[in-house]
């Protein structure tokens, strides 16, 4: 898995609208996570800016975050520190066009990303951190990197009833690392690294490179 991108920066190593969401830009990860001492550090520093914007979302008490479901309700996430099978979970950003929450999973050395729709308390683990559509009908995530990655670019749809792939797609080696972004509905634009450098490509929806998972 990639490690938390922020992390890397910081290791190179407000508002309180719920409705509003709070996503992080890389600058602020950086100033945030600069002390961090490992990603699970970092992620748990970035919660503690995300509960102070979005106070009626989530909450965490000792070792335990509770995220509130829709309409009513809640579920927890309780963090493990079991040598072999521990885990932290902390609260990353709300994606209010699809009103899922999007918390910051570390096990062992691995880190994920895990999405939860309110609606139905539904999760499902993504392997780096989504981003999602202008049409709110798709999320894309980059798992690029020299090691312990799927190296594959995943454009996942969905509904109220979860999330599930669509298309894949693998750069082969001719990237190291890629972070994917909506340019419109129907094309996304990655930065990426490589062993001839760095550049920019775009990649339309239809282009027929693309796996399409039945």
């Amino acid at each position: 898995m990639r490690t938390l991108r922020a992390f890397v920066v910081a290791a190179g190593c407000a508002s309180t609208a719920l409705a509003l969401g709070a996503p992080v830009s890389n600058t602020e990860l950086s100033e945030v996570c600069a002390q961090a001492e490992d990603p699970a550090h970092c992620g748990r520093l970035v919660e503690a800016v995300q509960l102070k914007r979005l106070p009626n979302l989530a909450r965490r008490e000792g070792n335990v975050l509770s995220v509130s479901l829709y309409p009513s309700g809640s579920t927890n996430f309780t963090d493990s520190d079991d040598v072999v099978n521990g885990r932290s979970y902390s609260l990353w950003d709300y994606l209010d066009g699809i009103n899922a929450v999007v918390i910051y999973t570390t096990a062992g050395d691995n880190t994920t990303f895990t999405l939860l729709q309110r609606t139905t308390n539904r999760r499902i683990e993504l392997p780096t951190e989504p981003q999602l559509a202008p049409d709110r009908q798709h999320l894309v995530t980059a798992d690029i990197c020299e090691a312990r990655c799927t190296n594959e670019v995943v454009v996942w749809g969905v509904t109220r009833d979860g999330i599930r792939k669509e298309l894949v797609w693998s750069p082969g080696a001719a990237w190291t690392d890629a972070v994917a972004k909506w340019k419109d509905t129907a094309t996304l634009s990655f930065e990426y690294a490589g062993p001839d450098g760095t550049g920019t490509a775009e990649r339309k929806l239809d282009d027929p490179g693309w796996k399409r998972v039945p």
